[in-house]
């Protein structure tokens, strides 16, 4: 136990004194601190192009009846269509619409119009065409209109201590960046514990290691000791951008919408970094074991492809699900399925966790997590046993097969 400490200890200074450590712990704050304050600057300081739409209304149905908004200036003109678009400026536009045809319109422009702006434009002519059916069929649309209703709908969650606001938008929210995180860190962190088994592998220095300790306690010492790393890594980064939050809050970047999102979002996130937290350990020490056991099957990062894809491909399928499906449907088959089995649980459950997962799922997925972790460090560790002293071997999965089975 004391040279696994050892290791751990090897590992763990070693990696939080380089420079790329340091300047990745100051730097991601720094970035995620930039990019609120600039979201926040845009939603506040909206600087939006002005399009001047000029109307050339062969069919007499729009004249005068369009309303100008922030960013579309009608105007209306009786110039030839040619001349008009000739004297066009980059953000300009003509309308041009045709006699005898209520149905159609044409937009031209020197660049591609937004599918906003052109949204704009057909819901204006939309309804002003309406208003006129409705007029011609005797109805008072100035009556109309001040019955129409404007219904906002806000949802709330029944829970044990009462109704509370669902907060759909902090739950998407947090799901997305808790599947992101997962999945980029089980990869990144992943990565260096297989990459440091090469190093060690292919500089002959594992040699001289394993003649004092045994393969499993310098497996086990590695994994533990980036995984540390990774922890302090996250620790002093939740710090750190709490530091930079305040520092824009003094600032004046606190009044805007998208700063008070994420800080409401932040305080009613304890159960899911806690969460976050286990899934993280869990799946890191599960994946890290297998990164490992490539790590000392191969002599080069080029020769680890044929092994990163099938140990890779459940967290990838679950990320690209995640972002096309699991977002709509938390609560489905497959989203309860993926959540569960240990190789795609880690991103599946953080998608879940902020829509509420009843306590059986979520017990019987953590369980599974600690016994799969488990079972992974024991496999892993027999075929590093072996592989960590193999040397200009081509590698197949039915020579790992046989290396687990090799005896003491």
């Amino acid at each position: 136990m004391n040279k696994i400490f050892l290791i751990i200890q090897r590992e763990y200074t070693t990696r939080v004194r380089k420079r790329a450590f340091i300047v990745m712990t100051l730097l991601v704050p720094s970035l995620f601190g930039g990019m609120f304050a600039t979201i926040s600057y845009l939603a506040n300081n909206k600087n939006q192009t002005i399009h001047i739409v000029n109307v050339i209304d062969n069919s007499h149905q729009f004249q005068d009846k369009f309303t100008s908004t922030k960013t579309l200036k009608f105007q209306n003109t009786n110039k030839p269509l040619d001349s008009v678009k000739a004297s066009l400026n980059d953000d300009d536009i003509v309308l041009m619409i045709p006699e005898g045809k209520n149905d159609t319109a044409e937009l031209f422009a020197r660049k591609k119009n937004t599918l906003a702006l052109s949204d704009e434009i057909q819901q204006q002519m939309n309804n002003i065409a309406s208003n006129e059916s409705l007029v011609k069929m005797g109805i008072d649309t100035a009556r109309l209109h001040s019955v129409k209703s404007n219904i906002v709908l806000k949802t709330r969650e029944m829970t044990a201590e009462g109704d509370k606001n669902a907060n759909i938008g902090s739950a998407y929210a947090l799901a997305f960046a808790g599947a992101i995180l997962i999945y980029m860190s089980l990869f990144i962190y992943g990565a260096q514990v297989m990459r440091g088994v090469i190093e060690e592998k292919t500089s002959r220095i594992i040699e001289v290691i394993v003649s004092s300790v045994k393969p499993f306690q310098l497996m086990a010492g590695k994994i533990i000791g980036v995984g540390l790393v990774g922890l302090t890594q996250f620790a002093l980064w939740i710090v750190l951008s709490y530091l930079v939050g305040k520092l824009l809050g003094q600032n004046g970047a606190s009044q805007s919408s998208t700063f008070k999102f994420v800080q409401t979002m932040a305080s009613s996130a304890g159960y899911e970094l806690a969460c976050f937290g286990f899934y993280w350990l869990t799946g890191f020490l599960l994946y890290s074991a297998l990164f490992a056991a490539v790590g000392s099957a191969v002599d080069s990062e080029t020769e680890t492809q044929q092994f990163m894809f099938p140990i890779t491909l459940p967290l990838l399928f679950t990320y690209i699900l995640s972002v096309s499906y699991l977002f709509q449907a938390p609560d489905s088959t497959l989203a309860v399925w993926l959540s569960i089995i240990p190789f795609t649980a880690p991103v599946a459950m953080m998608v879940r966790i902020p829509f509420v997962v009843p306590p059986w799922q979520l017990g019987l997925s953590m369980g599974l997590m600690v016994v799969a972790f488990i079972f992974c460090t024991y496999v892993a560790a027999r075929i590093y046993r072996v592989g960590i002293l193999m040397y200009g071997k081509k590698t197949s999965f039915k020579e790992l097969a046989k290396w687990f089975f090799y005896k003491e």
